[in-house]
């Protein structure tokens, strides 16, 4: 599985790449704390194929990057994606490194 480090993830961000970030969190956790990525909750990811894209980098997220992992492996056995990149360490290691504002649970 590919994996993106949370200072790559803030170049993306930075830089303005052309991306997609996808929370697969639930939506309690989303409202309480958040890094604006797509709320797709894992138990449903499969639900989303039409709103996940194939054709650049998707970055998938959840606390600790357990789910997130999870979801990219259905999404890449249902649907044979290519282009997922698990973000090592979640949103708890983007707060630490990058954003201490953001609350952490």
């Amino acid at each position: 599985m590919k994996e993106i480090t949370v200072q790559e993830l803030k170049k993306l961000m930075d830089d303005k790449e052309d991306f997609q970030l996808i929370d697969v969190r639930e939506e309690n956790e989303y409202n309480f704390c958040n890094i604006n990525g797509e709320l797709m909750p894992l138990g449903r990811i499969l639900d989303f194929e039409d709103e996940i894209s194939k054709d650049k980098k998707v970055v998938v997220h959840c606390r600790s990057g357990a789910r997130s992992a999870n979801a990219i492996l259905q999404l890449e056995d249902a649907f044979g994606y290519d282009n997922l990149y698990n973000l090592k360490g979640g949103i708890l290691a983007y707060a630490k490194e990058i954003d201490p504002s953001i609350p952490q649970y």
